[in-house]
């Protein structure tokens, strides 16, 4: 089989769009760290008791490599109205996670200081409990230590066969 098939295969199975964010450890005891954020599809709910969660992240990504030292992280389910955001932490040789939250609504977190998506129709905010290499990817599987949600209004974002879409 190629990576080809595989990939066409998978396609056709339709996903929630999540934006996984988290803060970098300052790098003095007054600054801040900067805000880190990517678009995920592979996020889903692993156990109600206790609340865990699970996000796939490629190995050695920016988001990988920080969540290995940073165990706080947050997930805003997007809604329909928020493809702008999916697109633009999906890019590819992007620019500055700073300059991609300079002009989106967030809250930060108060459990972890992790930016939340305004106007998401849940967010999350995690511990991590176990991280498990499963090929390129990296399974996070995370301890959910609020959970609310925001907005009721509109669908969800969703992911099928390589475009975003609207449910209906």
């Amino acid at each position: 089989m190629s990576n080809e098939e595989f990939r066409a295969a998978l396609s056709r199975l339709a996903a929630g769009v999540v934006l996984v964010t988290a803060q970098e450890p300052p790098l003095d005891e007054e600054g801040r760290g900067e805000d880190v954020g990517m678009t995920a599809t592979a996020f889903m709910s692993v156990s109600l008791d206790p609340p865990l969660v699970m996000v796939s992240l490629r190995n050695d990504s920016r988001m990988d490599d920080l969540l290995a030292e940073q165990p706080l992280w947050a997930v805003s389910v997007l809604a329909e109205s928020q493809r702008h955001i999916a697109g633009r932490f999906a890019m590819k040789g992007r620019i500055s996670d700073r300059l991609l939250f300079e002009d989106i609504p967030y809250v930060r977190g108060e459990v972890t200081g992790a930016p939340l998506a305004g106007g998401a129709l849940a967010t999350l905010e995690c511990r991590t409990e176990q991280r498990v290499v499963a090929g390129d990817h990296t399974l996070v599987i995370g301890r959910v230590l609020a959970a609310r949600v925001p907005s009721g209004d509109g669908g969800p974002l969703t992911y099928f066969r390589g475009t975003y879409r609207q449910l209906g």
